[in-house]
């Protein structure tokens, strides 16, 4: 984190989880590409050699690990002055939340500080009459542990004589669905004998909660842990952001409600019209160079830069902030800004 390069001689990449090493190889090549338009050639020849040794250490690396790949390359300053190169590749504790590929003056551990700062993990079961979803949420990354789908048979007035029989059927699929639920429930939430998740949410849109909850199927030790039952009405993926923001008062720790609610405040503040809010880039970039910004939310995925633009003189200095696109629509060229 100390290490400091020459301008901005070392790089920083996140590889998610799910990413493949190939998908990171042709981002790597084409940022090799990018470089050769840095105007300084020292800078130039750190950056590429920085893409070069990273290149090199993934070549020895089959699959991203299962909490994903952080990747720091670079030409560092030692504390004699001295220049090193270093390469360093490290699968953190908890998965990478997020693709990044930073090329600075220092390299960026900004996520291995968020997973130093929460061990909270609160599991979910998702469960209806359509299926069940077992899943975690720890900080502000959601995993999906497992699913399944059921189709029970409905209530109905047909039957006669078997009309019991086809009720008793029905009792016994619904008996064996909640079983089934139960037992997948200690496989996911239950390590060492005791519950790896610090609470647990049941959610769902028919009585199948209650009815888990309150069945002797279901694990006492997961029982003891049950933080909130909540009334969803969607299954699946949707219906996990549901529970999660019905069960925000039980989960106050987690940082993805603490990042909810600053939306809804900022969503507030534009409600009710207090001119204590800004929004764009260009407004916003002037609040925070006059100081006047107390929050700022930043969309990670903004494919925008800052150009200073400046007459053949010298004189003349404008700021755009603008995509790749728009500057090449404006004329501006990378290499003269």
């Amino acid at each position: 984190e100390s290490a400091r390069g020459i301008g901005t001689s070392v790089i920083t990449v996140y590889i998610p989880p799910k990413n493949q090493i190939s998908q990171t190889v042709a981002m790597l090549n084409n940022e090799f590409g990018t470089a050769a338009n840095i105007k300084s050639h020292t800078n130039k020849i750190s950056v590429q050699g920085a893409i070069t040794a990273a290149l090199g250490r993934l070549k020895l690396i089959n699959r991203v690990p299962t909490n994903g790949l952080m990747l720091f390359s670079g030409t560092v300053l030692t504390e004699d002055g001295k220049e090193k190169k270093l390469t360093l590749d490290l699968e953190p504790i908890k998965p990478v939340s997020r693709s990044l590929y930073l090329c600075d003056n220092k390299f960026h551990t900004e996520e291995l500080h968020r997973m130093l700062e929460s061990d909270e993990k609160f599991g979910f079961i998702i469960v209806d009459g359509s299926g069940a979803m077992f899943a975690t949420v720890c900080g502000s990354v959601k995993e999906k542990l497992g699913s399944f789908t059921v189709e029970l048979p409905k209530k109905h007035g047909r039957g006669g004589q078997s009309k019991n029989r086809f009720a008793r059927i029905r009792m016994e699929r619904r008996h064996n669905y909640l079983r089934k639920v139960a037992e997948n429930a200690t496989q996911y939430f239950i390590t060492n004998d005791r519950p790896n998740v610090l609470g647990l949410v049941l959610a769902g849109s028919a009585e199948f909660k209650e009815g888990l909850f309150q069945s002797d199927l279901f694990d006492p030790r997961l029982k003891a842990v049950v933080l909130k039952i909540v009334d969803i009405a969607h299954p699946g993926d949707v219906g996990l952001n549901q529970a999660i923001d019905m069960s925000a008062d039980s989960l106050s720790g987690v940082k993805l409600v603490q990042e909810k609610k600053l939306l809804q405040k900022f969503f507030d503040e534009i409600a009710q019209d207090t001119q204590m809010f800004s929004f764009g880039l260009a407004d916003t970039m002037k609040c925070l160079e006059a100081g006047a910004i107390e929050t700022l939310m930043i969309f990670e995925d903004l494919d925008c830069e800052r150009y200073v633009v400046k007459k053949p003189d010298g004189t003349g200095e404008q700021v755009h902030f603008m995509t790749h696109a728009e500057a090449a629509k404006s004329n501006i060229d990378r290499k003269s800004v």
